[in-house]
């Protein structure tokens, strides 16, 4: 690495996260991007890396979308006010009448935050405001955020241990089990019922067709609101606008991030009935009771409307379908074969594909003993070795760290999926065999422990 990039590698270290630094070390990923287009990511060293992470669904209309990018400059270039906080601001206005319009479902009001997890912090007062209850419902495995009211809704230990006390009254259902949410929701606790449509983290997880409907049909009987997280599933990743269109419902509260400017600006934006606004924002003196000192701001509605008018103007929704299938069908098809390939999931280009310990000793022994110093070992060298001799990268599922999650720029390319296919196959099929790809994983584990 040349003295310019490990001093600025040096520097991170020193001054923001030592600990990222050698993870990325050790999986042979710190590497400098000079110029990031569409679905491919150019280093400094002169490689071509295919993103099939989308920085975590972020880049749905690919990386540095020039029309995005015109927006922005053309919004800056004006001069206009961008901070206010003391006038109307009318893009705020223009972007939350068009994503009410896209969800649909009597959703008529929004609240423009930051990020997802200020989204759910959101929608976790707004929710007690309106219901007068304080309990909060949601799923194992899901994953709603990493400040304190999020991370209440999530019960994976390696997130939560060490930031306790949470808030009180929260609780976790199995995700698909109408019998045990409604053995909840019948106690009337609880003021929402957090859900992701499909659970990203957890494994990219669908749930039966029905199950939604009729989680939303025991909401509404027992007093519950319905919180459709779509941060991850949201802005046409599924293939639909919202993941909640797939199958039928429509949620009380709706919260959309990540994807939200095109990738270029943070903003999240939290959709909701008339009636669930009002409960906070009931007269002008509570007009500011609930704030976010950079929601409105005229750069994050720029970028969320130049986002939007590339969504729909490309038809990148109809193109997740359409790409999504043809991904999904080539997945399953190359990986059919293999022992350790238990399925390839999902809806449009959210993808998963799950593995699985395998059946003959040569590879269970290796694959057991990997699991028992981390469960993420197996999978982390999956994703090393795709990014170092595939030029993919991709990432293994936070809550389920036997599912590897694929999830391209709706930009992506019938042939980007060529190469995406192949890379993967090349990868285990080397798996499949007694030698590098397991003496490779135990060098890893000991580079780990001495780290």
């Amino acid at each position: 690495m040349p003295i310019a990039e490990l001093l600025a590698t040096d520097a991170y270290a020193d001054h923001v996260n030592p600990q990222w630094v050698k993870l990325l070390s050790l999986l042979e990923m710190n590497v400098r991007y000079e110029r990031c287009e569409g679905a491919e990511l150019f280093t400094a060293d002169g490689r071509r890396i295919i993103d099939f992470l989308s920085g975590y669904c972020v880049h749905n209309t690919g990386h540095n979308h020039p029309a995005i990018i015109d927006a922005l400059k053309g919004e800056l270039d004006r001069s206009g006010p961008v901070m206010l906080q003391s006038n109307v601001a009318e893009l705020a206005g223009d972007l939350a009448g068009r994503l009410c319009r896209l969800a649909g479902g009597g959703l008529t009001k929004v609240f423009f935050a930051s990020s997802g997890s200020e989204g759910v912090e959101t929608a976790i007062k707004f929710a007690r405001a309106h219901t007068g209850r304080v309990g909060l419902l949601s799923c194992d495995r899901a994953f709603h955020g990493l400040t304190c009211g999020a991370l209440s809704l999530m019960n994976g230990e390696y997130w939560r241990k060490g930031f306790g006390p949470l808030l009180p009254d929260t609780a976790f259902v199995p995700f698909g089990d109408l019998a045990a949410l409604e053995r909840e929701l019948s106690t009337k606790r609880y003021a929402a019922f957090f859900i992701e449509p499909i659970q990203a983290e957890g494994g990219i997880r669908v749930p039966p067709q029905s199950y939604l409907n009729d989680a939303q049909a025991m909401c509404r009987r027992y007093g519950t609101l319905l919180v459709a997280d779509e941060v991850q599933t949201g802005m046409f990743r599924t293939g639909s606008f919202l993941a909640s269109h797939h199958f039928g419902i429509e949620p009380d509260i709706v919260v959309l991030a990540k994807a939200l400017s095109g990738g270029l600006i943070p903003v999240s934006a939290v959709l909701m009935s008339d009636e669930i606004h009002s409960s906070v924002f009931s007269s002008f003196k509570r007009s500011i009771v609930h704030a976010s000192t950079f929601s409105e701001n005229s750069l994050s509605m720029r970028a969320g409307l130049a986002t939007l008018d590339v969504l729909e103007s490309e038809r990148l929704g109809d193109r997740a379908t359409s790409i999504g299938i043809e991904l999904r069908h080539r997945l399953s098809a190359a990986l059919s074969g293999y022992e350790m390939v238990k399925e390839v999931r999902g809806q449009g280009l959210l993808l998963g594909i799950e593995f699985m310990a395998p059946r003959r000793f040569a590879l269970r022994a290796p694959f057991e003993a990997f699991a028992h110093i981390h469960p993420a070992m197996f999978g982390q060298i999956l994703v090393m070795r795709l990014f170092r001799d595939g030029n993919i990268l991709t990432q293994i599922c936070g809550n389920d760290f036997m599912v590897l999650k694929v999830a391209p720029p709706l930009v992506v390319t019938s042939a980007q999926v060529d190469e995406f296919v192949s890379a993967v196959q090349e990868v285990v099929e080397v798996a499949h065999h007694p030698g590098a790809f397991w003496s490779e994983a135990l060098g890893l584990a000991r580079r780990a422990v001495a780290a």
